[in-house]
């Protein structure tokens, strides 16, 4: 049963098997600009362009201030002692948030509760991670966002709602018993039982939500509603400030806020994440629509990623050589390998 639904869903599909029917337009974007990394050149200040295994403090670093959570830096080999101090100099109180400076997919992410799950993770992660303030604003959302760097406005061409992986308990349930008839976890069992499987035998009290994961992600089972009848003209201005303020031309805003209405009118939130060129227009998910409309979705945003990145080299940012990028995705590929086998 689960292996039909996994077949007849193209969002359950393997990464791979759902982009290779369009792969020839990304190689021909390739030709074209004569580089194999032609997206290398899409947001200047972003290490590859923000493709994959960028840094979040380059990100930070650049956004507004007033419009990032409290972050601090802590690297792995760091005496904890070192560590607490850090924490009670920036004024830091559980629980908080910690996750890899070079990270993805969610991979170590964590909510932090207390002193003991604080020195477990610092021992554990074995690169340099962050500390963030758990922010309790009650809606997430994604915004995509891409702007031509020769044109004052840009798109918001994707808004979606998050709602992160849970279960509600009935009372007489087990944490595994919910996880194996939610639609979304019961095709996640190896990932749940790795996290959670210390915890699948506790009873679920009536109506206590359990959150199976704290990052927004796809990948990690969150659900996504789409709100595209709800971009305007406003929320457009909001999204064009922060690209010229910026310098980001092209990706996704992972981001908090009081409410949708306060974020379209540009108050109230603050960014959690700002993902560049390898960010995937993930509006396309969880709204019914037909693989054949969100490949459309795909190639269109391809199509803005290379008109953007093409501008750029012409106007003085290089694309990578073939050897830089290749080394750079190798490098970056055993750095998340590796923090896959802590996650």
């Amino acid at each position: 049963m689960k292996f039909f639904q996994k077949l007849t869903n193209w969002e359950l599909w393997n990464f791979y098997v759902l982009y290779l029917p369009i792969s020839p337009v990304w190689l021909w974007y390739c030709l074209r600009s004569g580089s194999f990394w032609y997206f290398s050149s899409s947001n200047p200040t972003i290490t590859f362009g923000g493709f994959e295994g960028e840094g979040k403090k380059e990100m930070y670093d650049q956004l507004p201030s007033d419009l990032v959570p409290k972050t601090i830096y802590i690297m792995h080999d760091l005496p904890f002692e070192e560590v607490e101090k850090k924490i009670v100099d920036a004024e830091f109180s559980f629980p908080f948030i910690v996750k890899p400076d070079v990270g993805m997919k969610g991979i170590l992410f964590r909510k932090i509760d207390n002193r003991e799950q604080l020195k477990k993770y610092h021992e554990k992660v074995p690169v340099e991670y962050i500390v963030q303030d758990l922010v309790d604003l009650p809606v997430e959302v994604s915004v995509f966002y891409y702007r031509h760097p020769a044109e004052p406005k840009g798109t918001v061409s994707g808004f979606i709602h998050k709602e992160l992986l849970h279960v509600r308990g009935d009372g007489q349930s087990t944490l595994r018993q919910l996880v194996e008839m939610h639609p979304r976890a019961k095709f996640r069992m190896e990932e749940m039982e790795h996290r959670h499987g210390h915890r699948f035998d506790r009873l679920i009290p009536a109506g206590e939500i359990f959150y199976l994961s704290y990052a927004g992600n796809h990948n990690r089972g969150a659900q996504f509603t789409n709100l595209h009848k709800e971009i305007n003209e406003t929320m457009h201005r909001v999204f064009d400030e922060l690209s010229h303020a910026t310098s980001f031309f092209y990706g996704r805003y992972d981001i908090k806020t009081t409410s949708i209405d306060d974020l379209k009118q540009g108050k109230n939130f603050l960014i959690l994440e700002f993902n560049g060129c390898g960010a995937e227009p993930n509006h396309i998910y969880d709204c019914g629509m037909p693989i054949h409309k969100a490949y459309a979705v795909i190639l269109e945003h391809w199509k803005a990623l290379y008109r953007i990145s093409r501008h750029n080299h012409k106007n003085g940012t290089p694309y990578w050589s073939f050897r830089k990028g290749w080394n750079f995705l190798k490098e970056s590929n055993k750095h998340f390998k590796m923090l896959e086998k802590y996650d």
